[in-house]
């Protein structure tokens, strides 16, 4: 089992498309259950979650909005759902604190600092990691990346919406996809692979830290994959 792990989400994975509301409380308590449980046989969880429920890129191309400001739209994004899943843990039980690239909001969020987040780890805290890099132009893939070799995680749990892992090419429209359950960060990039972005991936290939893509559609891959289980891909650093 790893002792300290970075949680990748989507926002997606808190909404659902049937309904209005951004945030469903059924996926909100569903997910925090399964992370409350890594908490519990005490693995340290930093968690950094995208805004994909509330705004996305194409929605600013769309009304004309321009990059920056629609970069940082999705920044907040990320601290709301990064509050919304806080709140939910600290009802279970789970001590927790929303960590905040951008400045913060008084009472709900801290200010980002690396050496505050690893005590704060050590000591049992989830960590949330919200407001992406505080930059624009970035990614939550490159900011997960950026954070987990920043508090020295041991791995990035990087849980996925209609996929289990990684494939050379979009298995959603490609019925010949393939399926790959173990590949080198030098493979994803040769390969182009569309699991994360290119700038992440340059970012971790030369560290020992591990990607493990997983399904969300089975929740308990999140405790799977924390144990070191393969349920999806083990993306690693090349011999």
């Amino acid at each position: 089992m790893y002792k300290r792990v970075l949680l990748k989400l989507s926002g997606e994975a808190l909404g659902i498309k049937s309904s209005d509301n951004i945030i469903d409380v059924e996926s909100l308590n569903a997910i925090c259950e399964r992370i409350k449980v890594l908490h519990d046989e005490g693995m340290e969880v930093a968690i950094v979650i995208g805004a994909g429920n509330i705004w996305r890129g194409k929605v600013a191309d769309k009304i004309g909005i321009e990059r920056v400001p629609a970069d940082f739209m999705g920044m907040l994004g990320t601290v709301i759902n990064a509050v919304a899943m806080s709140s939910a843990l600290k009802k279970m039980g789970v001590d927790s604190v929303v960590y905040s690239a951008i400045p913060a909001i008084e009472g709900v969020t801290i200010p980002y600092d690396v050496e505050k987040v690893k005590k704060d780890l050590s000591n049992g805290k989830i960590c949330f990691l919200a407001g992406g890099t505080g930059k624009p132009f970035f990614t939550t893939d490159t900011a997960a990346t950026l954070r987990a070799i920043e508090t020295k995680c041991d791995a990035i749990l990087m849980a996925k919406n209609g996929v289990k892992g990684v494939y050379d090419k979009d298995p959603t429209i490609y019925s010949d996809a393939t399926f790959y359950p173990e590949i080198t960060y030098q493979q994803m990039r040769e390969l182009n692979v569309q699991i994360m972005d290119q700038s992440a991936i340059e970012l971790i290939e030369n560290t020992n830290i591990q990607i493990l893509v997983f399904s969300m559609q089975d929740l308990d891959n999140f405790h799977k994959a924390a144990k070191g289980i393969n349920v999806g891909t083990v993306c690693k650093k090349g011999e």
